[in-house]
């Protein structure tokens, strides 16, 4: 969410940044707003001047009863009681358009950052830079079910008889080698120097709207029926409501933590549910960093988060390569995002694993984070989140990377720890 201050100065730069996004039906929401806003403000000046007046009289009345100026006092008191009358409306008119200036405020999109390119959709987000040498395979390499399959590591059909498409059993080596693979991303980051967290699966609307855009959250959250509350569709959401309406004290910053948490989405939109595939489903488990930061600080952390998430794919033999995403990818809560894709041998194309977000004060400002300073005064802090690893998603770029000829899987030297000493999972079908 905008400071409202700045579509007052400067409503042009909210209309181009918008335009920018390519979602120019919004335009109109601006000049709502200073309308609404100029209304507002008219409306509280007279609520201010009628207290003000209201307290003088009543002041008054008491010199007057004193006085025996009965018929005076009386006079003053039926003016009191105008007063108070047309106070209550006014007050009501002042509830009602906050209620509408921050309707149109929680839906005017987050000043992008001027680094950002400008483009309609996905198809033009920018590649950043690659890391490792995505190779192809002088053998076939399977569909990344077929490859479970054969380990024994998965039932789809189970799953959709207990739950329906987009769930799945992990059984066996794969199941065990998902969980190491979160093991291996919680160690990395705790020594990166990140607070390790388990935080609450679910949430209360409000945080909801604090994190995320009222389109995002119809299209992933699940509601829990006859209560206030959410399911995560991240970690992301419940850590930063951790801090809501907090003042933290500057020496505090940086905040920087690692959560790990199972994840629900509905998933709705063009992409659909997988019939056969871990892809894209309803529930996954994610490794999740979290800053919290002063507003100069985030560019660096910005760099780091997903510099994190390139060194640990790495470090378990994964091509990745980073992606800028252009104006019209962002989410309206974004400043800058990145993405972080995985090398497909059997796709020969890279795919999606992490996203990398500075975010910027919008979502501090929804959810009241501020940063005490005596000096200069409070201040909004900066919130930023990536994804760590994202399994079973991830598992599809790990076994197709380290896919041997004879159908068995390498285990890459840093998780072998994790999986009992074991170098090699060998087809069981």
């Amino acid at each position: 969410m905008l400071d409202i201050k700045l579509i007052r100065t400067n409503p042009e730069l909210v209309k181009e940044n918008i335009k920018k996004k390519f979602q120019d039906q919004k335009l109109v929401l601006v000049d709502e707003v200073i309308e609404m806003d100029k209304q507002f403000r008219e409306t509280k000046g007279k609520c201010d001047d009628l207290r003000s007046q209201r307290n003088s009289i009543s002041k008054a009345i008491g010199g007057m009863m004193a006085k025996g100026q009965k018929e005076e006092a009386e006079k003053a008191k039926a003016q009191v009681a105008e007063m108070a009358k047309e106070l209550t409306e006014l007050e009501a008119l002042e509830e009602e358009l906050t209620a509408k200036i921050r309707e149109r405020m929680l839906v005017i999109p987050n000043i992008i950052d001027d680094s950002v390119p400008i483009g309609k959709d996905d198809s033009e987000n920018v590649e950043v830079e690659k890391f490792g040498e995505p190779v192809v395979p002088d053998f076939e390499v399977p569909y990344h079910i077929d490859i479970m399959e054969s380990l024994a590591g998965v039932d789809l059909d189970s799953a959709r008889k207990t739950s329906g498409n987009g769930f799945y059993y992990l059984c066996g080596d794969v199941a065990r080698l998902h969980s190491s693979i979160l093991s291996y991303a919680r160690d990395f980051m705790i020594n990166k120097g990140f607070t390790y967290y388990i935080p609450p699966f679910m949430i209360r609307s409000n945080v909801v709207t604090g994190v995320m855009s009222f389109t995002e959250m119809e299209n992933m959250m699940y509601k829990i029926e006859g209560e206030d509350l959410y399911l995560i569709g991240t970690s992301e959401h419940s850590m930063i409501g951790k801090f809501i309406d907090t003042i933290l004290e500057e020496e505090t910053l940086p905040q920087t933590l690692t959560s790990y948490s199972p994840c629900f989405r509905k998933e709705v939109g063009a992409h659909g549910i997988e019939e056969r595939g871990v892809y894209r489903i309803h529930q996954f488990e994610k490794q999740e960093m979290i800053v919290v930061c002063k507003p100069e600080d985030s560019p660096y952390w910005f760099e780091q988060l997903y510099k994190n998430t390139v060194e640990f794919f790495r470090t378990l033999d994964i091509p990745v390569r980073t992606l800028e995403c252009c104006s019209g990818d962002l989410a309206d809560l974004k400043v800058k995002s990145i993405d972080v894709e995985a090398w497909s041998p059997r796709q020969k194309k890279y795919f999606e694993v992490g996203s990398c977000s500075n975010l910027g004060d919008a979502q501090a400002r929804r959810l009241g984070i501020r940063v005490k300073n005596k000096e200069k005064g409070n201040y909004f802090a900066h919130t930023l989140n990536n994804t760590v690893v994202a399994p079973p998603r991830m598992l599809i770029a790990f076994l197709e990377n380290n896919l041997n000829a004879d159908g068995s899987i390498s285990i890459p030297k840093p998780l072998q720890p994790y999986m009992g000493g074991t170098e090699v999972l060998k087809p069981k079908k």
